[in-house]
């Protein structure tokens, strides 16, 4: 759900666009069955604080990686500055390194547990 952009047409196809752009210039399929698709940079003024989307595809979904894993796991991002922008992208690749998180994610089923996997994670990273 990304508050800024509901019912307004013009910025999702903004927002399409900067992550159709953004796919051109380089995959952002990391590797390992993980993609993060964001624009280039923040999109400024599309969204009132950061919006990160989970989603899952089960047969995966050939999404550029050098590696040619089909990515089964997603975080689309969506920023309000360049810097934030950054230091999520960095948090989530830091993140999803773990052979472990990569495994869990494939499994887990509700909301309130993918956030506790990932607080989780990163205390257990900031140890």
């Amino acid at each position: 759900h990304i508050p800024s952009i509901a019912g307004q047409p013009a910025a999702k196809q903004t927002l399409l666009r900067a992550l159709q752009e953004r796919e051109e210039l380089h995959s952002t399929g990391i590797g390992d069955g993980i993609a993060l698709p964001h624009a280039r940079n923040a999109l400024v003024g599309m969204v009132d604080r950061a919006v990160i989307v989970f989603g899952r595809h089960p047969a995966g979904v050939q999404y550029g990686a050098d590696d040619r894993i089909p990515a089964k796991v997603f975080f689309l991002l969506v920023a309000t500055n360049v810097s934030e922008h950054l230091r999520i992208l960095a948090r989530i690749s830091r993140l999803l390194r773990a052979p472990k998180i990569r495994q869990e994610l494939l499994k887990v089923e509700k909301t309130e547990s993918l956030l506790k996997l990932l607080r989780e994670a990163e205390l257990a990273m900031n140890r």
